[in-house]
Parts: C-alpha cells; sequence; structure tokens
C-alpha cells in the first residue's frame, strides 16, 4: 500500500495522531518520519523511533499524505517545508492538527484554504514568534476539510481520525463513517 507519513517531533502531542495511524494501518503504511533517525520524546514522555527522516521522505514516490500532530516544538526545517508544498502540488492529504497548522501556514498553503487550529494570534505573540497564519481564511470549528487539507483543533483528535480516513475513501459508506466515530469517542 501507498505511505501516509506522520512527522514527530519532540514534545510533540502524540495522541493527536495515533487514532488516526490505528484506522489507516492495513490499508495505507504508516511511516513516522523525523529530522532525524534519532528517538523522539512527545509530551506524554512516551518514545518515538521514526521510520525514516524527512529529507528521505522527499525521495519516496508512493506517498498519499502526511500528517502533522500538534506540540510545542515550533522548529521548522527546509525539508519539512519542502515535503509539505510537495505534496500540496501534487494533491496529496496534507493534514495538521491542534498547533500542527502552524507547520502548513508556514509553507505557504493555507494562504487560499480554509482552515482550523487550537492556536490564537494570542498565543503566538506570547511564544514569541511570528504569526504565520492567514487569519482571513481561519474557521471555529473542529475539523475544517478544505480540498486536499484538513486541521482541527487539538480535542477533535477522533473527529480529525475519521476525515483523515474519510479522505482517503476507506469507509464504504457514511453510516460506516459515523459508526466509527462513535466508537473511538465511546458512544
Amino acid at each position: 500500500p501507498a505511505k501516509v507519513l506522520f512527522f514527530i517531533y519532540n514534545d510533540m502531542a502524540d495522541f493527536e495522531m495515533t487514532v488516526a495511524a490505528y484506522i489507516l494501518e492495513g490499508d495505507k503504511e504508516v511511516v513516522t518520519i523525523a529530522y532525524t533517525k534519532d528517538p523522539v520524546k512527545a509530551k506524554s514522555g512516551l518514545m518515538y523511533k521514526p521510520h525514516m527522516t524527512v529529507k528521505d521522505a522527499l525521495k519516496l514516490t508512493d506517498v498519499d499524505g502526511i500528517v502533522i500532530t500538534g506540540g510545542f516544538n515550533d522548529e521548522q526545517r527546509p525539508e519539512l517545508t519542502q515535503l509539505i508544498q510537495k505534496l500540496n502540488k501534487e494533491q496529496k492529504l496534507v493534514a495538521a492538527i491542534c498547533a500542527g497548522p502552524k507547520f502548513l501556514a508556514r509553507a505557504g498553503i493555507l494562504e487560499h484554504k480554509r482552515y482550523t487550529t487550537s492556536l490564537t494570534p494570542e498565543d503566538l505573540k506570547k511564544s514569541g514568534g511570528a504569526d504565520p497564519f492567514p487569519w482571513g481564511n481561519f474557521v471555529d470549528e473542529k475539523v475544517v476539510r478544505d480540498g486536499n487539507v484538513i486541521t482541527a483543533d487539538g480535542m477533535s483528535f477522533v473527529d480529525f481520525a475519521v476525515e483523515v480516513t474519510d479522505w482517503f475513501h476507506l469507509f464504504k459508506d457514511a453510516e460506516q463513517k459515523a459508526k466509527y466515530s462513535r466508537i473511538f469517542k465511546g458512544m
């Protein structure tokens, strides 16, 4: 199966990506990528070992998309920006949750897309970093899907996972999609 890349990094909010990875595994090859092959320590304290580097992922030809979790690390290297732009240009899935959309904004792909994020202009001001977001395109919703771009607030990780799965047409119908959402929400 084609690969779906999961960008992982120190201090990421790993719970925001695990449901998506769980549902996709089997239909897609879930591949973790990071700047180096060194283990990554999530905010939860769990350690993750990347399958490959972002630079290696740029060379792949069988990628269907990328998922970027939120977190407390703002480092964005040129190779991540290049990968996001490449996949977006190819109309592959580009998905980010919570603070993750900041990576998409810095890559310039939210300029003409509706999106959501858990970050606010005040959060960005407090952190001292530049505000990369085109706030005129911000939508205050749990999950926003605009073409090949899916974004979500951090607490909507189940809805995010279901929407990512739906992007790949892995549900046989709307009823199965709703059922998955209920199951993972414990309803």
